[in-house]
């Protein structure tokens, strides 16, 4: 796993959270929809069906973790869990909590609107409540 690069344009878009043993777990800097991104840290993957059994096992384990999170944390209508990577190639799994009404409720949020960032403070505050919530990350 020491090859493993993050694709530039999640390093640009997201804020790092931590490591679990698999996936590095990332927030999106955006305002209208909390939203994490899990990434498998193994160099170029694409698809979820390249990983191999043990590692599946363990990205589900890590989505449920966040998903368990989000859910307590932010209380949403739905959970938007999804790998799509038609615009980042490399494999990476995608949380957002959804509300009825929010900003492109109830579309997909991909291209609806340009991303909101949080302001400094709330962003900041995002981060802290994330990591105490979730203490194993590295």
């Amino acid at each position: 796993m020491s090859d493993f690069e993050l694709d530039p344009r999640l390093d640009h878009d997201t804020i790092m959270i931590g490591d679990w043993p698999l996936c590095r777990v990332l927030m999106m800097n955006e305002s209208r929809y909390p939203w994490f991104i899990l990434v498998p840290r193994r160099e170029g993957l694409r698809e979820l069906h390249e990983l191999d059994l043990a590692a599946t096992a363990q990205l589900w384990l890590e989505s449920r973790r966040l998903a368990d999170y989000l859910q307590r944390e932010f209380s949403p209508d739905k959970l938007n869990i999804a790998a799509l990577g038609n615009v980042v190639p490399q494999l990476h799994v995608h949380h957002i909590a959804r509300f009825a009404g929010d900003a492109a409720w109830p579309a997909p949020v991909w291209g609806a609107h340009p991303q909101a960032p949080l302001p400094a403070a709330e962003l900041q505050a995002r981060c802290v409540r994330t990591r105490t919530a979730l203490p194993d990350l590295d």
